[in-house]
């Protein structure tokens, strides 16, 4: 998997957390969703993103859009 992959994986998995929580447990937890699509708008500008920073580290080989 590379490291493009594994940020969206994770992204997606965040999102729908972030939905199934607000349904369950609180409507607040939809504020875990928005943050994880803010999170995405700014990192398709700047490339700049905590999660690509984090699986790099965990050794996820490199691909075309997180260098």
């Amino acid at each position: 998997m590379t490291l493009d992959r594994a940020v969206m994986v994770f992204a997606g998995c965040v999102v729908l957390l972030g939905v199934v929580l607000s349904l369950t447990v609180h409507p607040w937890w939809i504020a875990l969703t928005v943050f994880a699509g803010l999170n995405m708008i700014q990192a398709s500008f700047t490339g700049f993103c905590p999660a690509a920073m984090v699986f790099k580290s965990l050794g996820v080989r490199p691909g075309a859009a997180f260098k």
